[in-house]
């Protein structure tokens, strides 16, 4: 426990994963809960005159090495976890919510603050001062500090129960991934799949002390078949095994979980004088109301259905042409879907995949960042790693100084969640006029290495590398007093800004000459298939814009309503989908209960963030382009005005001192192909 509750004692204060054992976590954050709370209690027991410093700041500043213990442990629940860390996670939550809301809810501190925040006006602070004392004041202001002892009472139910609610309903998604497998002993089976795909499940096979090929639900492993393979009747059992997690009526099933999550955090903002869940969040958000996010979503809809509906038909008749499919099943679209690009543009993933070694697109990323903001990023052997694939860098600025210390994990494990995403150990503030630098991580899904390849990528895999570390950039270059407004801690849906612009150098003859180098021969990728793939990446933008928005209707349906009488959790879904359904329905399926991002991660009524930050993002980007996409002038203003900024004024006024105006939709139409140039 030693090494948890003490300042780490390792090279550049890194998280010494190695010396902590699971039983450690428990001990060592009840400890630095009571501690944490001597620290609330000096606050409050002040005599001094409330002030900005002896309460704003001392509150900012309490339980410094509770966040550290805490963010490793549950980054590796999400990186790197077993039965026992799950348990120790089930133990733990209600005890952080419970002792969040001894925080939220203590009448002694929320006075102490109320006090400072009704001076604001006579204070002289700085726009990040007026920030801080605005966020904490509305932090237990939304939270219940006005409540009656009743209802106080009822929150603290509510969020100790939300809590587990939404642990168990992500871990019951992983134990569905884990547990599904599609062996195969025939080869004819396997027809129309690429080598690297039947190399990794023979290797998977092996591995399980099995005979032919294995597939599972793994992204790698998942999105190869059911673009490529010709057995119809597999793809379809793929789909359905995909399509129905937490969907079987059994003890991993999480309708249950579903109904319970929504109705509490119904109750919790009626509670709190909120119409409901979603008008409580989108009270702190860009978007500010869930009518603005309908009236957003329906104005995208009615420019993306016609040009889906065109989409949809097209390859329809392309299916019903090339296989005499009289109707297309939605275990069809990615198959029909890749065949048919690669008919009009003759490039395919297997074209591609030789050109994106994985070294060699992280050389390129991290030349992208040396370009624009001047960073240099250095391997690194002098720190711990939870996970021996797990790489490890220093990155440094143009003066030789400590920039961040960054942390990337590419591939999946069994203890790993899917998908990808971008997380902190230690945020960046300063302190005792320190500037603390802060540890950035990101974990991704991507291709293994084989017996005879090297990792390649598919470019989607491209996109989400460059997207992921987008986010770490807005982490690394964070410069902010506070470590709540600190890199990515902005208005939700302004955090995709930085990680979805970064991902438009992956288009760019430019950028790709960097990096897209043949694996074997050292052959730059030829010009003709960055012209395909600038050329194809409008391809199905129709469809794949009904897609998000269709998410992002859900989500809502959720959350920016009444609660539903009906409680049958498949005939909400459907409801929701049925103004973007082009596909046939499929009954055996169930998005929601495998929502991990609304119902276990942070995105619960903010979905629709993804589309809105790309109407930022293209428009940004448009920027980029009249002056150069490696022009310094704009990355300085891009860098001194959003990623270092984090959250300490309002992103439309940080956006506007990059951009010099607002955002405009048609930006992200005209790259869509939605609109005319």
């Amino acid at each position: 426990m030693k090494n948890l509750t003490e300042k780490f004692n390792t090279p550049y204060n890194t998280a010494p994963f190695s010396k902590i054992k699971n039983e450690d976590y428990l001990p060592a954050i009840k400890h630095e809960i009571e501690e944490t709370k001597k620290e609330i209690d000096a606050i409050v027991d002040n005599p001094e005159d409330p002030n900005y410093q002896n309460v704003i700041e001392a509150l900012e500043y309490s339980g410094e090495q509770l966040d550290r213990i805490t963010s490793v442990f549950f980054n590796l629940n999400s990186a790197e976890t077993s039965e026992e860390i799950q348990k120790i996670a089930q133990e733990v939550s209600p005890l952080l919510s419970e002792f969040a809301n001894d925080i939220r809810l203590n009448e002694g501190l929320f006075k102490k603050v109320k006090a400072v925040y009704e001076q604001r006006y006579g204070l002289e602070l700085s726009p990040e001062q007026s920030t801080l004392l605005e966020k904490k004041y509305k932090s237990f202001a939304r939270n219940g500090a006005n409540l009656n002892e009743q209802d106080k009472s009822r929150l603290r139910e509510i969020d100790m129960e939300l809590s587990k609610l939404s642990l168990k309903f992500g871990e019951n998604v992983l134990a569905e991934t884990n547990k599904y497998e599609l062996h195969i002993t025939e080869e004819s089976n396997l027809k129309g799949l690429p080598e690297g795909a039947v190399e990794a499940a023979k290797a998977l096979a092996k591995s399980k002390e099995k005979e032919g090929w294995v597939f599972t639900l793994d992204y790698p492993s998942y999105i190869p078949f059911m673009k490529y393979a010709e057995n119809r009747a597999l793809r379809k059992e793929l789909f359905m095994a995909f399509g129905s997690k937490g969907f079987h009526g059994d003890k991993l099933d999480n309708r249950e979980n579903v109904l319970k999550i929504v109705a509490l955090r119904h109750e919790r903002a009626k509670l709190l004088g909120y119409q409901t869940h979603a008008h409580f969040i989108l009270e702190e958000r860009m978007a500010e109301t869930p009518e603005k996010v309908s009236s957003f979503l329906e104005e995208l809809l009615e420019k993306a259905k016609p040009a889906a509906q065109k989409e949809f038909d097209r390859l329809q008749e392309f299916a019903r042409e090339t296989d005499g499919i009289e109707k297309l099943q939605k275990w069809d679209s990615a198959y029909y879907t890749e065949k048919l690009k690669q008919k009009l543009f003759n490039l395919d993933d297997e074209k591609l995949k030789p050109y994106f070694k994985l070294e060699n697109v992280i050389d390129g990323v991290f030349t992208v960042a040396k370009k624009l903001f001047g960073l240099s990023f250095k391997e690194i052997s002098n720190i711990d790693k939870y996970q021996e694939e797990v790489k490890t860098y220093e990155v440094l600025n143009e003066e030789n100084e400590l920039v961040a210390v960054f942390y990337a994990d590419f591939h999946p494990r069994p203890g790993k969640r899917n998908g990808a995403w971008m997380t902190s150990y230690k945020p960046q503030f300063v302190k005792n006029g320190q500037n603390e630098r802060p540890h950035v991580s990101i974990v991704c899904n991507f291709t293994k290495p084989t017996e005879t390849k090297p990792s390649l990528l598919t470019f989607t895999e491209v996109t989400t590398l460059f997207h992921e570390f987008g986010h770490a950039l807005h982490g690394m270059l964070a410069n902010t007093t506070y470590p709540s407004l600190s890199g990515t801690n902005v208005y939700w849906d302004f955090v995709e800004l930085p990680s979805q612009v970064l991902e438009n150098w992956c288009y760019e003859k430019e950028a790709l000459e960097l990096f897209a180098k043949h694996y074997e021969s050292g052959e730059l990728i030829p010009m003709e298939f960055v012209e395909k793939i600038k050329a194809s990446s409008t391809f199905m933008e129709g469809i794949q814009t009904l897609r998000q928005l269709s998410f992002g209707l859900l989500d809502m349906s959720w959350h920016g309503a009444p609660l539903p009488e009906n409680k049958d959790v498949k005939a909400i879904e459907k409801k929701a989908f049925e103004i973007t359904e082009l596909y046939p329905a499929v009954e055996e399926t169930c998005m929601s209960t495998a929502f991990s991002h609304i119902f276990q991660g942070g995105y619960s009524a903010g979905y629709y963030s993804y589309k809105w930050a790309e109407v930022l993002d293209a428009d940004a980007f448009e920027f980029f382009k009249e002056e150069g996409i490696f022009n310094r002038e704009v990355a300085q203003s891009f860098k001194e005005n959003v990623l270092s900024k984090g959250g300490v004024e309002a992103p439309m006024t940080l956006y506007k001192r990059f951009r010099g105006k607002e955002p405009q939709p048609e930006a992200l139409l005209r790259r869509a192909g939605l609109i005319a140039n």
